[in-house]
């Protein structure tokens, strides 16, 4: 499959540099222009379990949480000292207000706030009788209220923003200065210290800008690592209840088999069975056979991806033999023990009791190379118990990290029969498996019989 070839653009044509020009006139666009006055309200600062305050302590978090407004309410208050210091009669009211509006306004809206500040910087161009007073052309709160506003959208922003502001604002003093007539030393000192103060308040707040992407992108991706987790696990429950369900369609289908068999097979074992008897036979042969027609129509969808795989009965505990020997030929020495009168049970339940010895070993094989593990098997009045437990690792290998759906197949197969199920680990260091799965009482009665 070829690559399509992408068809030039016009800007391909253009020399690096407008491209670069053009590309940093739609970044400042969409940065500083577009949606400037959108609300975006000051948060609180996170002072929770997670956060990075978590540490403080519990009735410090309440008051700590409301610092960066704590933080404005006293620029204005300074602010309005400056301002009222700086000159006198209304005129100080007038800058006091130019000074204080663009800090009040940055609680909501921050970049409406810089650019508030930039329009109170041009106000006091004009209001300003002598050019070479103040920090021209900023007056000495406006310069102050600058410095905050910039500092606080940097704190909001992306540290572009910052690099961005700080451009507009050298560009201002150019505009605002050389047509002031001020010679030429000082007007470049200004604007050394200006910059030299404005880029000290913009990379903090850019560091700070920084540092709090770095944090939201780690609680997303500890979001997208549970969300994962979740899927995984819910992933894992629906194979191991597909593996399940292939089982017990073999065992279903089985007795469903028989269930046809015995009932075309029964009239011919009665002399001049009655009419009545036949039909009746006749009735459950067609009922067993639709049964299970619709059966593996149904359930034989949970096979598809196994075509290739033999059909075969599906074991029960009289293979157990057979799997303790081989795990003992993988290196796994285990012991077993009966209680109760051994007597066959019902074919899913002893399923479901072959396969949870199996994985319980397995898992014995893999997290626990060199131990040695025990099963235990009682027969009682109500169903079968189960307990596998093993000892420590003895250090004859290295432990082999299982993807979680061993403990999960066990505890859907209990589920299933309404049985019970616990598993953790010993005080010894090693692990126990231990289960009940009940039998039902008409089940019992049938084997009685």
């Amino acid at each position: 499959m070829t690559e399509k070839a992408r068809t030039p653009s016009p800007l391909d044509e253009q020399p690096t540099e407008i491209r670069f020009v053009r590309r940093s006139l739609r970044a400042l666009r969409a940065d500083l222009m577009t949606g400037a006055f959108a609300l975006r309200p000051l948060g609180k600062l996170d002072t929770s379990d997670e956060g990075r305050l978590g540490r403080l302590p519990s009735r410090w978090r309440g008051y700590v949480a409301w610092l960066p407004h704590a933080a404005i309410l006293f620029a204005v208050v300074c602010v309005a000292l400056l301002a009222v210091q700086d000159s006198g009669g209304l005129l100080s009211v007038l800058v006091a207000v130019l000074a204080i509006a663009p800090l009040v306004l940055l609680l909501t809206r921050p970049v409406g706030a810089w650019w508030l500040s930039v329009a109170g910087t041009f106000l006091t161009v004009v209001l300003m009788v002598d050019p070479g007073d103040g920090l021209y052309p900023w007056s000495i709160p406006g310069y102050a209220t600058y410095l905050v506003v910039m500092t606080g959208v940097s704190l909001v922003s992306r540290p572009r923003v910052a690099v961005e502001m700080w451009g507009l604002t050298a560009l201002i003093g150019i505009i605002t200065v050389v047509p002031s007539g001020m010679p030429a030393a000082p007007v470049l000192g200004m604007l050394v210290l200006g910059a030299f103060t404005l880029t000290a308040a913009a990379s903090v707040g850019g560091w700070l800008s920084a540092r709090r992407e770095v944090a939201v992108k780690e609680q997303e991706v500890a979001v997208k690592e549970e969300v994962t987790l979740v899927e995984r696990s819910r992933r894992t429950l629906l194979e191991e209840r597909t593996t399940i369900a292939r089982e017990l369609h073999d065992v279903v289908a089985h007795h469903m088999s028989v269930v046809a068999i015995q009932a075309e097979a029964a009239p011919y074992r009665v002399e001049d069975p009655p009419p009545e008897l036949a039909a009746a036979f006749v009735t459950i042969r067609e009922n067993a056979v639709a049964a299970l027609t619709e059966l593996r129509r149904v359930l034989g969808v949970v096979r598809a991806e196994d075509q290739d795989l033999p059909d075969a009965p599906q074991p029960t505990l009289l293979d157990l033999d057979a799997l303790l020997a081989n795990v003992e030929e993988a290196g796994l020495t285990v012991s077993r023990t009966v209680t109760g009168a051994v007597r066959e049970l019902p074919q899913g339940v002893e399923l479901s009791a072959y396969r949870i010895i199996q994985e319980a070993l397995s898992n014995t094989l893999r997290h626990a190379p060199g131990a040695q593990a025990a099963v235990e098997l009682s027969y009682v009045l109500g169903g079968l118990g189960l307990r596998i437990i093993n000892g420590p690792s003895t250090g004859g290998g290295a432990g082999v990290p299982g993807a979680g759906h061993g403990l999960t197949g066990m505890r859907e197969r209990v589920t299933m029969l309404d049985g019970e199920m616990t598993a953790g680990a010993t005080d010894d260091g090693g692990f126990e498996v231990a289960a009940f799965l009940p039998v039902p009482s008409e089940q019992r009665v049938e084997e009685s019989v």
